[in-house]
């Protein structure tokens, strides 16, 4: 059976209304930061995009002071309803740049313009139209009459959803009445800076929020304020380590949203089609750079060896190249730093025994690009089965009986997702209810949904985000 080929669809970078130059944007103002500047580039080409200003520990405490000003001043004696207008604003101005905000995500971060199109850009404004909904029904929420923000929420993200997670942090925090510094990551921190641009055509009170790019310095400076209440961040189990140590004993409330190695368990009696589009997606999906990605498969020993023909079938189809062609599956890796952390890892699952695949699909000579890749015969004692690889790497172990299949999904030290496949919804009950893990989803996967709280436990991290439980995070209750 043939493969359709499909000709060149790219989306116009003109869109992108890229600058020569970002600044840090502080008290409703873009300002010259008194950081290094750094230059972000496109992974997909390895070409500079634009230099960024960045903060100093200096320009934190400027950032704080203008939060805690637009807190005690204008933000905390709104009502809700007032708020609420704000953040519907910010909605569909969001909406009203979708294309726009799209391709800079695109350009910035490699992913397919068709998931920062279809997924990431739809989905946070999605996050602010609905927390715009409870900025005036905080005293239903079930946290008690009159529930109190917090202050000041210093957010750290992550480059794997750049805007997506700004959304996922600044708009619960704005809904409940707290006002906001957020650091973006290093390597992504465009959208978050236009996204301060549509804070101000929003008309949003200066200082409510403050948006500085930097490295881990200035993350760490954001933790370490102590006229911070609240600390969100998204990253690497490492550093959320860090963060919590540091927090340790102070009055600073924290959530926590780390790595994962999500099991994504198959049945025998699955349906195996819809299955293997949903291990695709499950892992391949922003090229693997997904914390809940269902980077381990469990399949039953009686149909492993179909779903393993079925499933490199159907990566051997995915397109891997250009982020803006509307036509691509698999983009670019977003640094060489992580490209060569995958390297690493699939070497260690070459040295330790596992059997390799790899999609035959060309990869472009230039850019921070790796192909769809399989591993079968793994064994938990692998690293590949243990460590959060961050990329389009699958491995695959085989089960014999559902207590097996548990068994083995909650060998690890994470606990942030998981996925079962099976058309028995009592043993989808039993199984959601035996694995250690904060979303399972069931015959579905990578489904996600401003009304519904995400999170983990273990080493993924701790507290909510989305949802009414998301709001607790942000009161002081």
């Amino acid at each position: 059976m043939g493969i359709f080929e499909y000709a060149p669809a790219p989306e116009s970078r003109a869109l992108a209304n890229l600058k020569d130059r970002y600044r840090p944007f502080i008290g409703g103002e873009f300002v010259d930061g008194s950081g290094e500047p750094l230059k972000t580039i496109n992974p997909a080409t390895e070409e500079v995009l634009a230099e960024v200003g960045t903060a100093s520990v200096s320009d934190v405490d400027t950032a704080v002071r203008a939060a805690r000003t637009a807190y005690t001043s204008v933000w905390s004696k709104l009502p809700g309803r007032e708020r609420a207008k704000y953040l519907f604003r910010i909605a569909r101005l969001i909406q009203e740049r979708s294309r726009e905000l799209a391709v800079l995500e695109s350009l910035d971060n490699g992913k397919p313009i068709k998931e920062s199109r279809d997924s990431d850009v739809p989905t946070a404004a999605a996050h602010f139209f609905y927390h715009a909904g409870w900025a005036d029904k905080l005293d239903h929420a079930g946290f008690g009459p009159d529930p109190k923000a917090l202050g000041v929420a210093g957010q750290v993200i992550p480059w794997n959803f750049p805007l997506l997670m700004l959304a996922w942090k600044i708009a619960p925090a704005l809904a409940t009445g707290n006002t906001v510094v957020l650091k973006p990551a290093e390597t992504t921190p465009l959208t978050a800076l236009v996204f301060a641009e549509i804070c101000q055509q929003a008309e949003l009170p200066p200082g409510v929020v403050n948006i500085l790019p930097g490295a881990g310095d200035i993350g760490a400076a954001i933790v370490e304020h102590a006229d911070i209440d609240k600390i969100a961040f998204t990253g690497s189990t490492e550093v959320g380590k860090l963060i919590q140590r540091t927090v340790a004993g102070t009055r600073k409330k924290l959530t926590l949203e780390l790595g994962g190695k999500a099991a994504n368990v198959v049945f025998d009696d699955a349906p195996l089609d819809q299955a293997v589009e949903g291990i695709v997606n499950g892992i391949f999906f922003n090229q693997g750079h997904v914390c809940c990605a269902g980077s381990r498969l469990l399949v039953q020993e009686s149909v492993a060896e179909e779903v393993l023909e079925k499933l490199r079938y159907r990566v051997s189809t995915l397109r891997l190249g250009d982020p803006l062609d509307k036509n691509t599956d698999i983009g670019a890796i977003n640094s060489a730093e992580q490209l060569a952390k995958i390297r690493g890892l699939v070497e260690s699952g070459d040295d330790e025994g596992a059997s390799r695949w790899t999609s035959p699909c060309p990869v472009p000579e230039r850019g921070f690009f790796f192909a769809p890749t399989v591993f079968s015969e793994v064994h938990q004692s692998m690293r590949i089965a243990r460590e959060e690889i961050f990329g389009p790497v699958l491995s695959v172990l085989t089960f014999r009986t559902p207590e097996e299949a548990v068994a083995k999904a909650n060998n690890t030290p994470y606990g942030l997702s998981a996925g079962i496949w099976t058309e028995k919804g009592s043993r989808i009950l039993w199984m959601a209810n035996q694995l250690r893990a904060g979303v399972v989803w069931a015959n579905t996967f990578n489904r996600f949904d401003p009304a519904a709280p995400f999170g983990g436990y273990q080493e993924s991290g701790f507290g909510r985000e989305g949802g009414r439980a998301g709001l607790e995070a942000y009161l002081s209750v």
